[in-house]
């Protein structure tokens, strides 16, 4: 299951996202309040890790949009704030968890860990469309109940087509997946991965149209149980109003 880490600070993000992916862990950027919320409507993530203090809102307001639409996924704030009232607050806005910057990012590795294995995202590890499954923990791939050997960014391109099915990925969505916005490479590379993971998928018997590419767009994950591959219409974000600052200064 995917983390969602919402930063608007570049040297913040070029900082620890190479440390969470070192862990293992398939990480995603949002760069503001309303980015974290609708990514979080629209996609299933295990966990989402957002700054207190984004440029559009501050994260108690976006925790507290996400309980509002119940959009249960588990968060933790990071924040220079270490007041207890700051803390007291997140938590009742609806946080899992909070952690007071500097931090070690080892620790911040270990309590995304923990919750993820309390929460039920990490109940069924193994994810099966048609002829497909992808096993999470183990990052491997069966076609047909036989096993397919793919490259570590043929397994994050897979699996992030796998999480978000049915839904259209930009090729600049797939550069971010892979690269998380550092020294991403030309984005013409994105058409030979998915090349290399389509011939391999199919050598194995999956379907020609398993992988669909949508012009214009990117490429999507076709899940034939699926009666509409587009996303029904959805209610405008409530933003609740918002609560005074004066008991916290600025990070």
């Amino acid at each position: 299951m995917g983390i969602l880490f919402a930063e608007d600070t570049p040297t913040s993000a070029r900082l620890l996202l190479p440390i969470l992916k070192k862990a293992g862990l398939s990480v995603d950027l949002a760069r503001s309040g309303r980015n974290t919320i609708e990514m979080l409507r629209n996609y299933d993530y295990g966990i989402a890790v957002i700054d207190l203090h984004l440029a559009d809102m501050d994260g108690y307001n976006v925790v507290n949009s996400l309980r509002l639409l119940k959009i249960q996924t588990p968060v933790i704030i990071i924040s220079s704030l270490d007041q207890p009232e700051a803390k007291i607050r997140a938590f009742s806005m609806g946080a899992d968890d909070y952690l007071t910057k500097p931090f070690d990012p080892a620790e911040l590795v270990a309590r995304i860990q923990a919750i993820l294995r309390r929460s039920s995202g990490f109940a069924h590890p193994v994810i099966q469309v048609a002829e497909l499954k992808l096993d999470l923990n183990s990052h491997t791939v069966m076609v047909h109940d036989q096993p397919v050997h793919l490259t570590c960014k043929e397994f994050s391109i897979l699996e992030l087509l796998v999480l978000r099915k049915g839904v259209a990925q930009t090729k600049e969505t797939f550069l971010n997946h892979l690269y998380g916005g550092r020294d991403e490479p030309d984005i013409k590379i994105i058409d030979v991965f998915v090349c290399k993971l389509r011939k391999k998928l199919q050598a194995a018997g999956a379907s020609d149209h398993l992988i669909s590419t949508v012009w214009g767009k990117g490429y999507i994950l076709n899940d034939p149980k699926a009666k509409m591959l587009s996303l029904p219409p959805q209610p405008a974000i409530p933003m609740p109003a918002s609560i005074p600052e004066q008991h916290f200064q600025a990070a």
